[in-house]
């Protein structure tokens, strides 16, 4: 699998993370995982399409192009032919000003982009299919977001929030950032939901557990208690609690399994 990020335009750059593409010409492919990261995607098919596994093992196939809200927990991904991807991977709270919907409505869920959009997805759909290269695409998405922008949305105290979060690689505490944007927690985690998807503190803890995945990643320690505390969690215990919680394996199985998409999408 080819797979490729793209920057932003500068209008775009403080709600767009990056443009992606993920392309292959194999027709057989392997059931995968992906990890909660923290970012909701815009994805179009221009390929053959994905089917995506329920928890009781049913496969549904996605849609030709909808919004993927915020992972609370790992979710199992299969291509069906050969892959095709465009991507918009929106920072944590980009997404809101796009769309007339709190993107809490989205989380561990998808929808089609006519349930923001309306025919204008339709449009915006068929732009996309008719082009041949992901320049074109992108072109084509940037003139269409620039549009829906609501400038109105944007809340600059939850990405203000946001940043923090990530920066302190969340090891954060909730009632501490609030008394520094000088907000209440409740009113905080309110607004959070609906600009990001997830409460602060869950949010945190995705962010953590990215990071220590980095880690392992890495092979940046010496044992697994070593990463729980380089990542900020209170003992190794906890951390692989929060590691089976997003994954649904240990550390150790973690290593046994060949997971192509989390080299993509968390460990970009």
């Amino acid at each position: 699998m080819e797979y490729r990020e793209y920057p932003p335009s500068a209008a775009l750059a403080p709600f767009v993370k990056c443009f992606w593409s993920l392309e292959s010409d194999d027709e057989t492919h392997e059931r995968e995982r992906v990890f909660p990261d923290g970012s909701i995607e815009l994805i179009l098919h221009f390929g053959d399409f994905f089917q995506k596994y329920n928890t009781t093992g049913k496969a549904l196939v996605q849609h030709r192009s909808f919004f993927h809200g915020q992972l609370k927990r790992y979710i199992e991904l299969q291509p069906t032919g050969k892959i095709g991807i465009f991507s918009v991977r929106f920072h944590p709270a980009g997404l809101r000003p796009f769309v007339p919907f709190s993107v809490d409505e989205i989380t561990d869920n998808t929808a089609t982009t006519a349930f923001a959009w309306g025919e204008k997805a339709t449009q915006l759909e068929i732009d996309l299919l008719k082009v041949d290269s992901t320049d074109q695409r992108i072109a084509v998405m940037e003139a269409f977001l620039l549009s829906q922008l609501n400038p109105e949305q944007v809340d600059t105290i939850v990405e203000k929030c946001v940043e923090q979060i990530i920066e302190q690689s969340g090891i954060s505490s909730v009632d501490e950032i609030a008394q520094q944007q000088a907000i209440g927690k409740r009113a905080l985690e309110r607004r959070f939901q609906q600009s990001v998807g997830l409460s602060p503190k869950l949010f945190a803890r995705i962010i953590r557990f990215n990071y220590a995945l980095q880690l392992i990643e890495k092979r940046d320690f010496s044992n697994f208690t070593s990463v729980a505390y380089e990542g900020g969690f209170y003992d190794q215990a906890h951390f692989i609690k929060d590691f089976h919680d997003f994954t649904g394996l240990n550390p150790k199985q973690y290593f046994s399994e060949n997971l192509e998409m989390v080299r993509f999408f968390n460990l970009g």
